[in-house]
């Protein structure tokens, strides 16, 4: 990723996404990415690599990515190369994209957004298409609450079913997207909200009290 609109000077952020084959990448040291500029983030068998790069430079960047990989080789795991991705965060007007770093002489590929852990992150930070998904699996299970209402169950019994299959959606990763989504977006969310209060007749919590 790269980002430069709050930095002193120009700088930007490159995130190297890797996903590898075994999931003893997890147990990978953190320590060994040692450069105060890159930080390591692991979940399960997905890596990601972070580099916070300034006046260009990238050499700090790329060395740790050429020791992530010189490590999963000296410990028997294989990066997937082709499920390898770089996103870049950059703010400034005018920039060159510096040449993707390459994965066991595989080039990487550069995207506007990536899927981690549910959530799209893309180039601008924006969120919409982390709400629009949202929103559209809510929707689908609207369906479900309307079913519940027809049977007659009572309003206690709809309410706990929303704030478990509806609203558990509508807050998923909540607290890294709320902040930064627009005012449409949230009155976007908030249209599921007033759609499940008129099913069950009852008033419910709105996302921005939760």
């Amino acid at each position: 990723m790269k980002d430069s609109h709050q930095c002193p000077e120009p700088t930007q952020m490159t995130c190297l996404l890797q996903r590898p084959t075994s999931p003893g990448i997890a147990h990978l040291a953190i320590s060994a990415l040692c450069h105060d500029s890159v930080k390591l983030i692991k979940f399960a068998d997905d890596t990601t690599l972070i580099g916070l790069i300034s006046n260009n430079d990238e050499s700090a960047y790329r060395r740790e990515v050429d020791r992530l990989v010189s490590w999963c080789s000296g410990n028997n795991l294989e990066l997937n190369a082709q499920k390898t991705v770089e996103m870049i965060v950059d703010f400034r007007k005018s920039t060159v994209p510096p040449p993707p770093p390459s994965v066991m002489d595989s080039p990487i590929t550069s995207v506007e957004s990536y899927r981690f852990l549910g959530t799209t992150i893309t180039q601008d930070l924006k969120w919409e298409p982390t709400i629009s998904s949202l929103i559209k699996k809510a929707q689908q299970r609207m369906y479900f609450l309307r079913q519940l209402r027809k049977a007659k169950l009572p309003a206690p019994m709809l309410v706990q079913f929303y704030t478990a299959i509806i609203e558990s959606i509508l807050t998923s990763s909540i607290t890294v997207w709320f902040a930064g989504a627009t005012v449409r977006d949230k009155q976007r969310l908030q249209r599921i909200v007033r759609s499940a209060e008129e099913v069950i007749g009852r008033s419910l919590p709105s996302l921005q009290d939760l």
